[in-house]
């Protein structure tokens, strides 16, 4: 196949549109975003709430957010660096952190709407897929789970936070088929699995066999799990811990810094007249005692 030079002309520059911001730094998909933040025009200005979930080297993101013209709102959010609070120090950016972080936004937003008591969800992770029922009162908190640009591939982490956020009581529509563990040839999900994914099973697998083939690897890939006292074998009751610690106590905690000793000052405090006064008279004093000094040293030459 011959390659043909792509020509654009005058005409093509004269009407090119230019793109969002977020859309020219690749970090919003306005495509699926304009789906999710569409709202009936009989529900006039009901918010309709996203569940987002977002990723960085050390950290997760999850937060309930709702559009609105000035822009986006922010109803609650939870953070994996939160889980240190709850008992869980290291590994907080895999498949069971996903599922504690979700877990900890579902019962935070609950909580905040005194929801939490009526819609409690899945007390105990088993792996099956869950969804909350309506009770006769208030029907269950209701968000669309915002992806952005993550590869939406089989067992990736955001399923974890949209199980954890399931099982906290949370109404999300979703399917099974992306949950770790999901058969496409039978179609059916592997509870037993998944349920070793949100428990940490895979990585708790992964340092067993690495400690047997590999054991100076082991000490320097898992250096913080030693130093922490996290053994392979006590994994699942690790984060058993965490999750019920997580619903006794979803609320957020501040983080109490020590004050500094000395408070630094790096602007120049403003005078008053009075001192801008005396600073002047006392540099004019000395300007005159510099001058008289100097006409002393001449008379003795």
């Amino acid at each position: 196949m011959v390659f043909v030079k792509p020509s654009k002309s005058n005409a093509y520059f004269k009407r090119y549109q230019v793109k969002f911001r977020r859309r020219r730094d690749g970090k919003t998909d306005y495509r699926a975003r304009i789906r999710l933040i569409n709202q009936d025009k009989n529900k006039y200005n009901t918010p309709k709430y996203r569940f987002v979930v977002r990723f960085t080297n050390k950290d997760i993101v999850a937060q309930i957010v709702s559009a609105s013209i000035a822009g986006d709102i922010v109803k609650a959010s939870a953070y994996a660096h939160e889980l240190p609070h709850y008992g869980l120090t290291v590994g907080l950016t895999n498949y069971a952190a996903a599922y504690c972080t979700g877990l900890l936004l579902a019962r935070r937003v609950l909580k905040m709407l005194e929801m939490d008591e009526e819609y409690e969800g899945n007390v105990e992770a088993t792996g099956e897929d869950f969804s909350v029922e309506p009770t006769e009162s208030r029907r269950p908190f209701r968000a669309l789970l915002d992806v952005g640009l993550i590869r939406t591939t089989t067992g990736n982490r955001v399923f974890g936070a949209l199980k954890g956020a399931l099982d906290g009581g949370l109404d999300i529509p979703h399917s099974d088929k992306r949950f770790a563990g999901f058969n496409k040839e039978n179609k059916q999900l592997d509870a037993e699995i998944h349920r070793n994914y949100i428990y940490g099973g895979h990585v708790s697998n992964y340092m067993k066999m690495l400690n047997e083939d590999e054991p100076e690897k082991f000490q320097t890939h898992f250096s913080q799990y030693l130093k922490k006292g996290v053994d392979a074998e006590k994994m699942e009751e690790l984060y058993k811990k965490v999750h019920a610690a997580i619903r006794a106590d979803p609320n957020p905690k501040k983080t109490e810094k020590p004050a500094p000793k000395e408070h630094k000052r790096y602007n120049l405090k403003k005078l008053t007249y009075e001192e801008r006064k005396n600073k002047l008279i006392e540099r004019v004093k000395a300007l005159n005692g510099a001058a008289g000094d100097d006409d002393d040293d001449e008379d003795e030459e």
